[in-house]
């Protein structure tokens, strides 16, 4: 007996609905309140609504774009980085060697802890008194450097710090790529003479270059949602020269209680956000590839 093709929509259904019910929700919010004034802690019946004039606000201030060029320096910046090492750290441990096992645990550590642990300890690390990398650069005959205080210096520290805890995850997704490669493609590869360099660019990246794209595209959607890490480590300053998107969406919410114009920028970054998430669907679908 044939089973009714209706069959596998009524064991899925109940959790295509509520994962539905789980995102759709907080986002048709973040609509409403972009139509509306309202502080946090009054009344819901207190609110008034503006219309456009939230997202005419939102477009029209000069920090909105700020941040946004911000974060999009602060993506380019950390995703190049993440990406070059994370790659390179996966070829070079994809061959079994003794203590490689030890190495790949210690690699990935770092995303496995808490973004606000990862804010305090860079905090610490770049403390202009009592941090370790300005005990070093003493050490070294080098002048002492006031980190967090200066704006191209924070700007660095929060790139170290997000490409050090999201590396790994660059080196999870290679290193299981490279670990499924046909073995008869490599061995055919080198029988015809192919080097080191004509080996790994030629041969390895181009046959697993889709998890390289959807790769990419993962840590760039990460990046534009980043705000634990940099609230804890700079709070967006000094000035505003580390105040990413986020973080300025959070600030406008909750510390200058304007939620209706918070919820119009939350909207242009779900904007940004989405494309990215299109771009990663079009430049990464398997069953694109295999048709």
């Amino acid at each position: 007996m044939r089973t009714p093709r209706w069959v596998p929509f009524f064991y899925v259904g109940p959790a295509v609905l509520l994962m539905a019910a789980a995102c759709l929700y907080p986002v048709l919010t973040a609509f409403q309140l972009a139509g509306y004034d309202w502080s946090m802690g009054t009344p819901w019946e207190s609110a008034r609504w503006v219309g456009w004039d939230n997202v005419v606000s939102a477009f029209g201030n000069e920090r909105v774009w700020s941040s946004l060029w911000t974060t999009l320096l602060f993506a380019a910046v950390c995703v190049s980085a993440e990406m070059a090492l994370g790659i390179a750290l996966a070829l070079a441990l994809e061959h079994k060697v003794r203590g490689m096992a030890f190495f790949r645990t210690l690699f990935i550590l770092p995303m496995m802890i808490a973004p606000i642990a990862v804010g305090l300890v860079w905090r610490y690390m770049f403390d202009a008194q009592f941090g370790p990398i300005n005990a070093a650069l003493v050490l070294f005959g080098l002048e002492p450097k006031t980190w967090l205080a200066d704006p191209t210096l924070a700007f660095v520290a929060i790139v170290i710090a997000d490409i050090w805890q999201w590396t790994p995850f660059v080196f999870i997704m290679m290193i299981a790529a490279l670990a499924n490669v046909d073995g008869s493609v490599i061995e055919a590869s080198r029988i015809d003479g192919a080097g080191w360099w004509q080996m790994t660019f030629r041969v390895k990246l181009p046959m697993v270059m889709h998890v390289i794209a959807i790769t990419l595209m993962m840590r760039l959607i990460d990046a534009f949602r980043v705000l634990e890490v940099v609230y804890v480590l700079t709070f967006g300053g000094p000035g505003d020269s580390t105040e990413i998107l986020s973080l300025h969406i959070y600030k406008t919410a909750f510390v200058g209680q304007q939620l209706g114009v918070a919820s119009a920028i939350s909207v242009l970054l779900l904007v940004v956000v989405a494309l990215l998430s299109w771009g990663a669907l079009r430049l990464s679908n398997p069953m694109k590839e295999e048709r």
